[in-house]
């Protein structure tokens, strides 16, 4: 039991940001990011041991919190539910460096936030993301894009020297719906 609680601590302790972010960026509630976080630590306490990577490792912990945040999202659209921030007088504020940027990234649709954050946040390549997802490269590189402009829009970004806005039209054909 030493050697496997031994694994587990260092298998939290290393990928275990990641995970609770990339649960966060889905589920965008701290209590369902926190029980996905959970789930997939007890999920790996049980999995048979294997010789992983570090890697291989972090990978198979993210496609199981992908998982686990889809069955979540499931879930709430049998039984809705109001989050406390979506209460006002309960909203605490948010002070941190680049809550405005990662606010923006909250607001966006999930296709696009997903890609996002395991990009820019967890630092995987576009051919990673498409493996984890199970969609093609370009459909990623695709949804950065689409995310980028949507950013732009949303924060009043700047693209060679001139401002982005939704009637900029060099960026229409990009602003489909996603």
């Amino acid at each position: 039991m030493p050697e496997q609680e031994q694994f587990l601590r260092y298998a939290m302790d290393a990928y275990g940001s990641a995970v609770y972010r990339l649960a966060l960026c889905r589920l965008q509630n701290v209590q369902d990011a926190e029980d996905v976080y959970q789930d997939v630590f007890l999920r790996l306490l049980k999995e048979k041991r294997r010789e992983w990577d570090g890697e291989q490792l972090k990978a198979w912990l993210l496609r199981v919190a992908l998982n686990r945040c889809a069955d979540i999202r499931r879930f709430r659209l049998r039984r809705p539910v109001l989050a406390l921030d979506e209460v006002p007088e309960l909203a605490g504020p948010v002070d941190s460096e680049g809550a405005e940027l990662w606010e923006a990234v909250a607001r966006l649709p999930e296709k696009l936030r997903t890609v996002i954050h395991l990009h820019y946040a967890e630092g995987y390549q576009t051919e990673e993301i498409a493996a984890m997802l199970g969609i093609p490269a370009a459909t990623v590189r695709t949804r950065l894009r689409r995310g980028r402009i949507a950013l732009k829009n949303s924060l009043g970004g700047y693209d060679n020297g001139e401002q982005v806005s939704e009637f900029d039209e060099q960026y229409s054909s990009a602003r489909q719906t996603y």
